[in-house]
């Protein structure tokens, strides 16, 4: 079982980026999944969730209205879409696949992970 994020990068502030996340060796339709981060120094905190049918989504307040998750089952895919970038955007990001369908917040909820993708945000 493999996520793989990718799209990471450099970006200046109020630039955009878009992760993806990509799984193989099984399919996570069922399960909801998730976007984390961790800066230099930090926990890793919760970022966005999606329920395993894209019904329901869910944000850390820190990115409401900024960030979008959105999955595409057919793919076996997750996205990020990331809009009006902060320098305190910048993070490590990891995608995380959920054991139930119901998305939370809770890293312990989430027993697979991408490897992480880079994100920095230049001031």
């Amino acid at each position: 079982v493999q996520l793989q994020a990718s799209g990471g990068g450099l970006v200046q502030a109020g630039g955009s980026l878009r992760l993806s996340c990509a799984a193989s060796g099984r399919r996570f339709s069922n399960n909801a999944m998730g976007w984390f981060r961790q800066a230099p120094g930090r926990e890793r905190e919760f970022v966005a969730g999606i329920t395993w049918n894209g019904g329901n989504t869910y944000y850390a307040d820190t990115v409401k209205g900024r960030f979008t998750i959105s999955r595409d089952n057919t793919k076996n895919t997750l996205y990020l879409q990331m809009n009006s970038l902060k320098p305190e955007d910048t993070a490590v990001y990891y995608c995380a696949a959920n054991r139930h369908g119901y998305s939370s917040s809770s890293a312990r909820d989430y027993p697979y992970w991408g490897q992480g993708t880079q994100v920095t945000v230049s001031s």
